[in-house]
């Protein structure tokens, strides 16, 4: 089942409870996975906290136990950030080297990517990982059986309208935020208001799929964008801590990364503007516009 509601959800509170249910149930499978490596499981459960993170705000507003439910989440993502940050930037690297295809010489910075290689490795072989996996599927049982009993003020598109006019506005605002200073800092705090209203798009899509469609395609290309953003604030800042390889090296990298940097905000901030062109007020009168007709359509089935 798709991380959506769909018309069987005969309440608001049905469809939140069942996708919860969903993702935790995911997130332990994850874990015993057996196919995946460890950077994909890290990453996998990572996603599956965000995503649940993206649908308790969508009904904060009506949810009493949102406060401790997206703290729960957010802390268990925490805890596998270091192997997350360790993959990211050896994978950076390796877009940066591609980007810049014919400017850089890969065989003379072969040290800045061994020197990655090696903390990466660090990062997967951490003698603490396993612990912290099993912590990580207690706390995701424990998840499953408290989202039985979550209880959403559920009157109907009222109970999704703050949590979604909420995300946007604040989405909006950040993007202004960090067209006046993009600083990593701020494009990061961009792209995380993104992409809570991404999953919220995702989430209600069902309610005029054609047309919302292309609006959760356009967000999740900025997502990505900015996601590439932030992964390279990651790197720059591992370079610098770690003090990856030689100096003259680490400079000729940093400085690529600046210019990629660069060229992802000339790309997100006119996506960022078609997107967020709306006021949050309108765009959740329309959405809800088409969540009411979407709902009447499964009542009116029922009722044949």
């Amino acid at each position: 089942m798709a991380y959506r509601f769909k018309q069987g959800d005969k309440t608001v509170q049905k469809g939140v409870r069942r996708i919860a249910r969903r993702e935790l149930e995911k997130a332990v499978a994850d874990i015993d996975d057996s196919s995946m490596g460890v950077s994909e499981t890290v990453h996998q459960l990572r996603k599956r906290c965000k995503k649940l993170r993206g649908l308790v705000r969508l009904v904060r507003p009506g949810f009493s136990g949102y406060a401790e439910e997206n703290a729960a989440f957010r802390e268990a993502a925490r805890t596998l950030s270091d192997v997350r940050d360790a993959k990211v930037t050896t994978r950076t690297y390796d877009a940066l080297m591609k980007a810049f295809t014919g400017e850089v010489d890969r065989t003379a910075m072969a040290p800045v990517r061994a020197a990655l290689t090696a903390r990466l490795k660090d990062a997967r072989d951490d003698h603490a990982l396993g612990a912290r996996l099993d912590l990580f599927r207690q706390n995701m049982i424990a998840a499953q059986q408290r989202a039985r009993d979550w209880t959403i003020d559920d009157k109907g598109f009222e109970a999704l309208g703050s949590g979604l006019a909420k995300t946007f506005r604040r989405a909006r605002e950040a993007m202004e935020e960090a067209r006046g200073d993009p600083t990593p800092q701020k494009m990061h705090e961009w792209r995380k208001r993104v992409k809570y209203h991404w999953y919220h798009a995702r989430l209600l899509q069902p309610a005029f799929c054609e047309t919302m469609a292309a609006h959760r395609k356009a967000a999740k290309r900025l997502e990505c964008l900015l996601g590439d953003h932030h992964d390279l604030a990651v790197f720059v800042e591992t370079l610098e801590t770690y003090e990856i390889s030689d100096g003259e090296r680490r400079g000729t990298v940093l400085a690529l990364a600046a210019r990629r940097q660069r060229a992802i905000e000339a790309d997100a901030f006119p996506l960022g503007a078609r997107l967020f062109a709306e006021s949050a007020d309108e765009l959740v009168t329309r959405w809800g516009r088409w969540w009411n007709i979407w709902r009447d359509e499964a009542r009116m089935a029922g009722a044949s």
